[in-house]
């Protein structure tokens, strides 16, 4: 095989993981908040707000690894 083609290949597993990662991620934290909320729904406005955020910063992470990976695809 064609060097070019491994490397597009890579980018692709490595864009796969990455947002499966991003995914499991989120999905823990939401199941987290959601719990919290339901033993403690006087802070929920607390805890959403938290939660936002974390899944914002989990969301630019796996931005920056597909960057990353089509990055290297061209290389």
């Amino acid at each position: 095989m064609n060097p070019s083609a491994f490397a597009y290949l890579a980018a692709g597993l490595g864009a796969a993981v990455a947002v499966v990662g991003a995914g499991v991620g989120i999905g823990k934290l939401a199941t987290g908040a959601l719990e919290a909320m339901g033993r403690q729904p006087e802070l929920s406005g607390g805890i959403r707000t938290t939660m936002i955020i974390a899944a914002a910063l989990i969301e630019g992470l796996a931005l920056f690894a597909l960057v990353i990976c089509i990055i290297l695809s061209g290389k």
